[in-house]
């Protein structure tokens, strides 16, 4: 699968957060933990769609499958 988050962005929210400074293994690091979870949050979302009839994903599907069992 192609990855879609730019490192810049990784960045970009650790500093948000209150790093002064963030190394380039840290943005990869955390550019490819976003990536896993994004990709789970999607397969599930698409369960949720398919399971009411659907094969549109709507932001209800992605709210339910963040939310813990």
């Amino acid at each position: 699968m192609t990855r879609l988050l730019p490192l810049a962005a990784m960045e970009k929210i650790l500093k948000q957060c209150g790093a002064e400074r963030v190394s380039d293994k840290a943005k990869v690091a955390m550019k490819n933990i976003m990536e896993e979870i994004a990709d789970d949050i999607a397969a599930r979302a698409i369960q949720f769609a398919k399971h009411a009839g659907r094969t549109t994903v709507k932001d209800r599907d992605i709210k339910l499958a963040t939310k813990e069992n």
